[in-house]
């Protein structure tokens, strides 16, 4: 009976107003990809999808050194390819970023999204290690999840071979991929695995349920709407979405406990989809005696500091995300 109630009180309340300087850019965003993402769409998606920045071109004139490893896989899984980018001329690099990309599970690809991560690397003297997972719904899950947290184990297993310290090794990925993150760090505590530094979810998807306010009150509207999320859910969990047998290493929201995790940062849009389940997951780490920094963009749609990079909001974002990287690895 919850779930109508939610939707009939989400129906009636206006969504929040989108930042000026942002709005301006959705007619032209949404004109190539619209806020409603269907399934019939996923395959145009992948063939439109950018290719991302050439190796040269991730080593920023010789900044960065870039190597391709292939970690194990989990059982019965192919090797996991990992994209690894160290600073060249730091003699004792401190740490460093595992990135997980986004593409609401069924697109995109470890060198997606990369250009920010690296920012953070140069400025900190980080190595970044980039996993690629297989997509759904050619593989449901666990099947990402699982690559990711192979990746991670690899990491954390060569952390002499890439030069970092075992210790500070940061979980981050945006969207989907904030999801994965967020899902990663629950299986490392699970699993006794390594015990990642910290963990940065970037408008992070995290419950497949599909019914919260935020959900409801973006409806149609600015990035990544809640058809879309539901196509991207579907494409992981097949008929299992939003039913109750789904476990947390699919959608943390599902974790029953978040003690004993990482310290998070959670940053989403005060107008995107993922606002609400966001801002809940941060509240649940709270109240479970952990640690959280939450940052709600006002008037901020999904990935708005990737599709308007220039914008105020988008450069305030940007710079409380390395603050608080900087003092995660640096204390």
């Amino acid at each position: 009976m919850s779930a109508p109630a939610r939707r009939t009180t989400a129906g009636t309340v206006p969504p929040p107003p989108f930042d000026p300087e942002l709005a301006a850019a959705l007619p032209s965003l949404t004109a190539s990809v619209p806020p409603s993402i269907t399934s019939r769409m996923i395959p145009e998606l992948r063939r439109f999808s950018p290719q991302g920045p050439t190796n040269q071109e991730l080593s920023r004139q010789g900044t960065f050194t870039v190597e391709e490893q292939l970690a194990p896989g989990p059982a019965d899984g192919p090797s996991v390819p990992l994209l690894v980018c160290r600073p060249a001329q730091i003699a004792t690099i401190t740490g460093a970023v595992y990135y997980i990309h986004g593409g609401g599970m069924f697109f995109g690809h470890n060198r997606s999204g990369l250009p920010e991560i690296l920012e953070w690397a140069g400025e900190l003297g980080l190595a970044v290690v980039s996993v690629e997972y297989r997509l759904a719904p050619e593989t449901p899950h666990p099947g990402p999840v699982e690559d990711c947290y192979a990746g991670l184990i690899w990491t954390a297993a060569h952390a002499d071979e890439v030069g970092i310290d075992p210790g500070r090794i940061v979980l981050a990925g945006r969207s989907a991929g904030g999801g994965l993150a967020a899902a990663v760090a629950l299986l490392a505590r699970e699993r006794h695995g390594p015990r990642p530094a910290g963990q940065m979810l970037l408008s992070p998807m995290l419950d497949d349920r599909n019914d919260s306010v935020s959900g409801w009150q973006m409806a149609g509207r600015g990035v990544w709407d809640r058809v879309s999320n539901e196509t991207g859910w579907t494409a992981l969990l097949g008929p299992a979405r939003g039913g109750p047998d789904v476990p947390s290493s699919a959608a943390p929201a599902r974790a029953a406990v978040l003690a004993g995790l990482p310290p998070a940062y959670i940053d989403v849009g005060s107008t995107e989809t993922f606002r609400d389940e966001g801002v809940g997951y941060a509240d649940r780490i709270w109240r479970a005696g952990g640690q959280a920094e939450l940052h709600v963009w006002p008037g901020a749609f999904h990935n708005f500091d990737v599709l308007v990079p220039g914008a105020r909001l988008s450069r305030d974002a940007r710079r409380a995300r390395l603050s608080w990287l900087r003092r995660l690895v640096e204390a």
